[in-house]
Parts: structure tokens; C-alpha cells; sequence
């Protein structure tokens, strides 16, 4: 990411004719928010004078307590390629209380928070996600519907997948707001897509996930069609996840590699891997947060439904990538795309350093077909289960005290607060399968 001054922004906007400047931050669930002001108003936001109503976001603060102050990460700064001549501009933000301290309620802060209890200790984190994505074709009145805008599997090229024109413009959008592409391409669903970013650190990814996202629905939405990052829209075929990709470095070195291990990891990749598996219960209800999440982790849909690990298949919840040496990482399968991308990597990047810390040791990797397993077999094998449901994943969370100390008592109880309402809301409606199944017949 290239580095700024705040003299250097101001020039900048000041020769491009920038008119207006997003100050971005991002709530609890995940949502992206956004307060706009003028050019005028640009060097009091880079003096962190900028203040905003706290008690009007999800999950933020009391009425009372709602005066709050934007302070702008300069290095965030960048263009919208899609707004004619440059004219909008955004600024990623944390998120400060009156008095100058950093909000605890603040996702990136969490995140901040365990990158630098991590770099107490001397590690640093790269990240490369993998975000899949479906592309739905808009009704008559333009809303979303079902219908897919291809009918295309894995890797298919147009005319049959007419959604290579979208992924097209979607990544020149995206190198233009400094993104490097590694690949695009139509994932194995009908409507389907993933574009892959070059990794980097974890704050500066996490950041991407969330600009990603957004720019993702906006080229979309000017093609015409809805983008959704909703995990599981269509029954019967496969769901979207964001597999994460962690290296951990030392010194500057890979620590992830032992060129003397019999699978060429290190100690300290053991011990991360157990850590993940020792805390995944309760990461679940952050790394899948929707109800609908937990239509994707089924089998027979590539998911993860098992807890296991492997270097040589993608049936378990954690893979090893081949690549060794430099390349060496960590591959979480089960979060998806609905995560806020803040409090997935906090607590996927602080149970691995548990388990470092700890020096825990992960069971015997599985490299058979977990899905074909009987229930006999996976016992024997000490493989668990992940969360069936939101309700599930809910409880884990609540059991696991070390999860909740790395989200901090305001966002744990604040997002389960509101995840308790979401899957209250859910249990209580009546869906259309049960009309279709019931009504009739009974």
C-alpha cells in the first residue's frame, strides 16, 4: 500500500479536483458506513476533527455517550475510479471516543489490538482471502432476484459465462485503487465468481476485503446486476466462502517452514493449526455470522462441515497449501464472505497464537475423504464437528472465554445481542417451505 502525508493528499485532491471525501469505518456486522464531506472540510479530517453520532450505528454506543471522532488512516487514501473525473475520493477509519482514546467497540481496533500484542512478541501476519461471490440478474422493478446471469462451472470461459466482462471490469477497477490481481475466474456454481488480491499484512487486507466488497456490488450494479456476498443463495448448489490464507513471519522469515519436517512445517505451524481447532467453535458465530451461513456448511458442497486438518486434500476445515518455504501458510476453509473481515482475522490470527503460545499440538492430519467417514470413523480419528446452526455457534461463543477476551466485552456482547435477535427473528418466521410442504396437506 503506498504511504502518504497528509500535504501529499491535499495536493492530491486539490489536482485532481476532488469534490468529495468518503471517511469510511466499519460497524460490528460488518457494514460499511461512511461520512462524505467536502474538500473543505479535508485538512480538519486529517487532523482527526472530524466527529460523527456514535449512538446512530449498530452496535456502537449509548446516546449519551455519542460524540465520537473519525481519524483517517492516511495510507488509505484512494480515488473511486467510478465516479466521473476523480471526483470522490475515501479515506479508511478508526474509530476514537471524545477524549481522544481508541473505541473499544471499534472492529479495526480489534483487529489492532491483536496485531500488536502479536508484534510484542515478534510476529507479523500476511493474509490473502479468497472471496467468492454470486452475480443475480434484477427484476423488472430493479431489485434482486434468483436468476443467475450464467450458467457456467469452473473455470468456463464466455459465451458461456458472459460474467468474464463483469470480472474484467471489476479487476481494472480494482488495480486502479492499487490492488495487485493474482486471478479471476468462474467458480464451480451456475452465477458464481472469485477474484483473488495478492496478500499483505492483515490490517491492510482486512481493509481490501471491505473495498473489494464495495466494489465489487458497484461494478455490478452498473452492468445491471446484484452482486451478493450472501453465502448461500440458491439451494442445491455450492455456497460462497473467503478461505484465508495466513503465513506467519519472524525476523522476516516465513516461520511457518521447516525444510526438516517430514511435511515441512515448523513447530509453530503445529501449534497455530491446534490453536484454530482448539477455538473454532467459538470463532464460528464471527467467521459465519448469518443464519444463512450454516445452509453453506453442509456436505458435499466443498465446505467444511468437519473439524480436521490436512496437507493433502479440501475436504478439511484447515488445509496446507503445497507451496513450502517463503510460500508456506495456513488455510482456514469455513469463513465466508458475510464475516466483517475485522473480526474474522482477530480471532482466527489470536487462536493460532494460543496455540503458539500454548505450544499445543494438532491431532494427526486427515487426508482421507472426511465426508465418506462413518461417524464411528471420525471419532477414532478425533474429528469434530463445526456449529449446525447460528443458535449453535451462539452458545460456543459464549463457552469460549478466550474468544470473548479477544472481541472485548462491547463487541461480544453487543454482537450477541444482536445475533440472538437475528436467529430469534428466524426460528419465529414462517418460511416458504414449510407453506409449500403444510399448508395444503394439513
Amino acid at each position: 500500500m503506498k504511504k502518504y502525508t497528509k500535504d501529499e493528499i491535499l495536493k492530491i485532491a486539490a489536482e485532481k479536483g476532488v469534490r468529495f471525501i468518503r471517511l469510511q469505518f466499519t460497524d460490528i456486522l460488518g457494514s460499511l458506513k461512511n461520512v462524505a464531506i467536502s474538500t473543505s472540510q479535508l485538512e480538519k479530517a486529517l487532523d482527526n476533527q472530524c466527529m460523527f453520532d456514535g449512538s446512530s450505528i449498530e452496535g456502537f454506543v449509548r446516546i449519551e455517550e455519542s460524540d465520537m471522532k473519525l481519524y483517517p488512516d492516511l495510507n488509505s487514501f484512494s480515488l473511486f475510479p467510478w465516479r466521473a473525473n476523480n471526483s470522490v475520493a475515501r479515506l479508511i477509519c478508526d474509530v476514537y471516543k471524545h477524549d481522544g482514546s481508541p473505541f473499544n467497540g471499534s472492529p479495526r481496533q480489534v483487529l489492532k489490538n491483536v496485531l500488536d500484542k502479536a508484534a510484542g512478541l515478534g510476529y507479523t501476519f500476511n493474509v490473502g482471502p479468497e472471496c467468492e461471490f454470486f452475480l443475480f440478474r434484477k427484476d423488472s422493478d430493479g431489485k434482486p432476484s434468483l436468476q443467475t446471469f450464467d450458467s457456467a462451472g469452473y473455470f468456463d470461459m464466455g459465451p458461456v459465462d458472459p460474467g468474464e466482462d463483469v470480472r474484467r471490469d471489476i479487476v481494472l477497477t480494482l488495480e486502479q485503487m492499487g490492488f495487485e490481481i493474482e486471478a479471476s475466474h468462474h467458480e464451480c456454481a451456475r452465477g458464481q465468481h472469485e477474484i483473488d488480491f495478492k496478500y499483505d499484512d492483515a490490517l491492510t487486507t482486512a481493509d481490501r476485503v471491505m473495498t473489494f466488497k464495495l466494489a465489487v456490488k458497484t461494478i455490478a450494479n452498473m452492468h445491471g446486476l446484484h452482486a451478493t456476498f450472501m453465502p448461500k443463495p440458491i439451494f442445491g448448489i455450492a455456497g460462497s466462502g473467503m478461505h484465508l490464507n495466513l503465513s506467519m513471519e519472524k525476523d522476516g522469515q516465513n516461520i511457518f517452514y521447516d525444510q526438516n519436517d517430514e511435511k515441512g512445517l515448523s513447530k509453530e505451524a503445529y501449534s497455530f493449526i491446534a490453536g484454530i481447532m482448539a477455538h473454532i467453535k467459538g470463532m464460528t458465530a464471527i467467521t459465519n455470522p448469518l443464519v444463512n451461513s450454516y445452509k453453506r456448511l453442509v456436505p458435499e458442497f466443498e465446505a467444511p462441515v468437519y473439524i480436521a486438518w490436512s496437507a493433502q486434500n479440501r475436504s478439511p476445515l484447515i488445509r496446507v497449501p503445497a507451496a513450502r518455504g517463503k510460500g508456506t501458510r495456513i488455510e482456514l476453509r469455513s469463513a465466508d464472505p458475510s464475516a466483517n473481515p475485522y473480526l474474522a482475522l482477530a480471532v482466527t490470527i489470536a487462536a493460532g497464537l494460543d496455540g503458539v503460545q500454548k505450544k499445543l499440538q494438532p491431532p494427526p492430519a486427515v487426508d482421507g475423504n472426511i465426508y465418506a467417514m462413518t461417524p464411528a470413523q471420525r471419532r477414532k480419528h478425533h474429528v469434530g464437528s463445526l456449529p449446525a446452526s447460528l443458535e449453535e455457534a451462539i452458545a460456543e461463543l459464549k463457552k469460549d472465554k478466550f474468544v470473548g477476551e479477544v472481541l472485548g466485552e462491547h463487541v461480544l456482547s453487543k454482537y450477541i445481542e444482536a445475533k440472538e435477535m437475528e436467529w430469534h427473528e428466524y426460528k419465529t418466521r414462517v418460511s416458504q417451505w414449510e407453506i409449500d410442504r403444510y399448508l395444503s396437506k394439513y
